[in-house]
């Protein structure tokens, strides 16, 4: 887990994120317990209510839960919701803004599908 303090990105943002990608990656499986927002403050040195307001994004989108007593776990089906929401997310910044100038520049969808080939072929 990787937090940028110069990043424009607020910080509990990028706890979130990388709470995520730590999911994605499974290093947090499914069902398992995560670290608790006191240990990711003291860890990152940085104030426990943005620890528990990146958490909380979390929790409020379904990806996390708590066991009142116990901590903060992975729900069920996550993953699948962290890999909808990315994609999601990359077709909104990335795919429509490619659309956007390829419309500009007159290339056509074919012409896109030709240059990503060849764009992986690398």
């Amino acid at each position: 887990m990787i937090i940028n303090f110069d990043s424009d990105k607020p910080i509990y943002l990028q706890l979130a994120e990388a709470v995520e990608d730590d999911i994605l990656k499974g290093i947090f499986e499914e069902e398992s317990q995560i670290i608790s927002t006191t240990e990711i403050s003291v860890n990152f040195k940085i104030n426990p209510a943005t620890a528990g307001k990146g958490i909380n994004l979390l929790v409020d989108e379904g990806i996390l839960y708590k066991k009142r007593g116990v901590g903060m776990f992975v729900s069920p089906g996550a993953k699948g919701k962290i890999l909808a929401k990315r994609k999601e997310k990359f077709y909104e910044g990335y795919i429509i803004n490619l659309l956007n100038e390829a419309s500009k520049l007159n290339i056509s969808t074919e012409e896109i599908i030709k240059m990503l080939e060849r764009g992986s072929v690398k």
